[in-house]
């Protein structure tokens, strides 16, 4: 084999010849087979090299991958806002449009994610006094003043009840209180609640298997206001049934009695096509139901005093109050279902989406229900309650409408302010309604300490 010395010389390439065969210019060379052992030997050195390299290359790719997102649900904004709203968010958004705020990530059971995205139009704050044109003259002004105070500029209203005789104390706001109302959103999960306790579909204490190895009883279930359980309870309940306790319960009636301007909330006639989620989905969200703020004041104050449905009134004179008689709808056979379902409300206060209650009030037990949803762009945000207090029970209702700020648990928050400045002004110190009777207070006992 002789290859011309120039070319090792210029190039300092070695071919690896073996040993005995030496190069000399006195050789004679052929071009031709030398040119195609050299491109052979260049093909083989190539093959070996993206052999070596190809690790280093995976390893890149490995490495600068974006990572998929697993979870369920998480809301984009930003790392404080995420961290409250994860914490205290139990609601879904009905409206689909283009992203303006936030869009949460679910994931199917299948593993599929779905990005929906929320658009929100309404506003959470005023910039007027939606007190003015209020008919206040029979209201307790100490009450009224209270809830003035914390709802401060919040687009909302605020109803409260003295559940022992149905008297509205007092109602900020009263032209959107006596609204058609809006989707209860989770808490209709107090009407479900009740009606599967009567039906003996569970008690408080029943886990529920809502999937593999997770389950949940009634008193969790309220204090996370978990959808699938109350999902579940409709289903086994049935539409008819669960409209039935619906309408029993004051819903889809007017709850007030010769209260001017009042408008109806409705209650459907027929269940949710299964393709909307069907009657399970009107158990957790009360999707295709509207409900007023009385309606729900209505329902709160039978459960804190033991089972009486009162009609609602709204003195609008100093004389009317003198004069004031209650007016009983009908009595309520959830005496003994009461000692099931107020552990879940007190939790709810304690250690579930309403405890932000507790930032403000923590004297006396709070027992309540939030509720969080969405629809043509404008945001619900419920918390229905009522406080045990030394003095007796009042129960209040706040239903703030608007954008992103407006959920449930702000709600609670400032049902939290509202008994604080009551306990500021001493209210609670001295009886201002007549309690229930020794066996209606035994039934509501709270079971809850603070």
């Amino acid at each position: 084999m002789a290859v011309s010395a120039s070319f090792g010389a210029k190039t300092g390439f070695s071919l690896g010849l073996p040993a005995g065969v030496r190069v000399t210019s006195t050789q004679k060379a052929h071009p031709q087979a030398d040119w195609k052992n050299l491109m052979k030997r260049i093909s083989a050195l190539t093959v070996l090299l993206g052999v070596l390299l190809s690790p280093v290359v995976l390893f890149a790719k490995v490495t600068t991958r974006v990572p998929r997102h697993t979870r369920s649900a998480r809301v984009q904004e930003s790392s404080r806002t995420s961290k409250r709203i994860h914490s205290m968010q139990h609601s879904r958004p009905v409206g689909r449009g283009q992203l303006r705020r936030a869009s949460l990530v679910r994931t199917s059971a299948r593993g599929r994610h779905h990005r929906v995205y929320e658009r929100f139009t309404g506003s959470s704050f005023v910039d007027t006094d939606l007190a003015n044109g209020d008919t206040t003259s029979g209201e307790d002004q100490v009450v009224r003043q209270a809830a003035i105070d914390a709802l401060g500029n919040m687009n909302g209203t605020v109803v409260a009840i003295d559940p022992n005789n149905g008297r509205v104390l007092a109602m900020v706001n009263q032209k959107l209180a006596l609204s058609e109302g809006a989707e209860p959103c989770s808490t209709i999960k107090l009407s479900v609640a009740l009606a599967a306790l009567e039906e003996r579909i569970v008690t408080k204490d029943t886990p529920v298997n809502l999937g593999g190895h997770y389950s949940l009883n009634m008193t969790e279930a309220l204090a996370h206001s978990n959808n699938a359980y109350f999902e579940t309870l409709g289903r086994r309940l049935g539409f008819e049934r669960v409209k039935h306790y619906a309408n029993e319960f004051g819903l889809g009636e007017y709850a007030g009695y010769n209260i001017k301007g009042e408008h109806l909330g409705v209650y459907p006639t027929e269940a949710l096509p299964d393709a909307q989620g069907g009657v399970g989905r009107m158990c957790s969200f009360g999707e295709g139901v509207s409900v007023t703020p009385l309606q729900l004041g209505a329902l709160v104050a039978s459960i804190a005093n033991g089972g009486t449905l009162f009609y609602l009134q709204h003195p609008e004179t100093p004389d009317e109050v003198l004069n004031f008689k209650p007016m009983v709808k009908r009595m309520l056979d959830i005496g003994p279902l009461i000692p099931e379902i107020v552990p879940g409300m007190g939790a709810a206060v304690q250690y579930g989406t309403a405890r932000s209650v507790r930032a403000s009030f923590s004297e006396f037990p709070v027992l309540g229900k939030t509720g969080t949803c969405s629809n043509n762009g404008t945001r619900f945000g419920w918390f229905a309650s009522f406080a045990d207090t030394p003095s007796g029970r009042i129960v209040v209702v706040f239903f703030l409408e608007g954008g992103r700020p407006t959920f449930g648990p702000k709600a609670a928050e400032l049902a939290g302010h509202f008994y604080r400045n009551l306990s500021d002004k001493s209210y609670f110190t001295t009886a201002k309604n007549t309690p229930p009777s020794a066996e209606k207070q035994a039934a509501v006992s709270t079971g809850v300490t603070q």
